[in-house]
């Protein structure tokens, strides 16, 4: 429920992994397989030797170093404005306003419901209850619609289908109150870092 580049995480995760897993896998081989270390020194020895000559090759006259480490800087600096701005996309969407609607007798102005006073009373009315140990409330732009991102964390031993259904009826109630039904993601868990189920109720 919220404009997080989910496909571009995900490939970059994709790219991480397949680098660390072709890191490890290297070490391993390495230390596994003797016959692989003179083979790995050679290597490394002749790609030491051809980068030595590149940057012979790339030093300019009267200069003592080769302008590709400027190249290089450049691009680290390219790199770290597109991680900056890769890292303010996340978790973008956040709503600070649940509902709103224009007054029909004719009087300037809209009525409002401010995101917070949803999420506070919502958070509250859970915390009420002891099947309950924690509970986080936000509100987000779901397909242009205002809609709420609810997750709970029940008390060991607490069915989540008893969770999810008080959850369900909170929510009802106040659908009710603001005369409007609202798009509402309820996330139940079983522990701080891992998630049980999910019951979604969007249009």
């Amino acid at each position: 429920m919220n404009e997080t580049p989910r496909v571009l995480n995900r490939v970059l995760l994709v790219l991480i992994g397949l680098l660390l897993i072709g890191v490890g896998a290297t070490t391993v081989a390495l230390a596994a397989v003797p016959a692989l270390a003179g083979s790995w020194h050679a290597l490394t020895r002749r790609a030491g030797a051809g980068i030595e000559n590149l940057l012979a090759a790339t030093t300019l006259p009267g200069q003592r170093d080769s302008w590709l480490w400027i190249v290089l800087a450049l691009l680290m600096l390219v790199l770290i404005v597109l991680m900056v701005a890769w890292v303010a996309q996340q978790g973008k969407g956040r709503a600070s306003t649940l509902a709103a609607d224009y007054n029909d007798d004719g009087g300037p102005g809209t009525v409002e419901l401010g995101a917070a006073v949803a999420e506070q009373a919502l958070k509250s009315a859970l915390l009420e209850r002891e099947e309950i140990l924690h509970a986080s409330v936000a509100t987000y732009e779901f397909r242009g619609t205002p809609g709420l991102r609810i997750r709970v964390l029940p008390r060991k031993g607490v069915s989540p289908y008893l969770v999810a259904e008080q959850v369900s009826h909170l929510v009802e109630a106040l659908d009710l109150v603001i005369g409007r039904e609202t798009p509402v993601v309820i996330s139940i868990g079983t522990s701080a870092r891992a998630r049980l189920g999910r019951t979604e109720r969007v249009h």
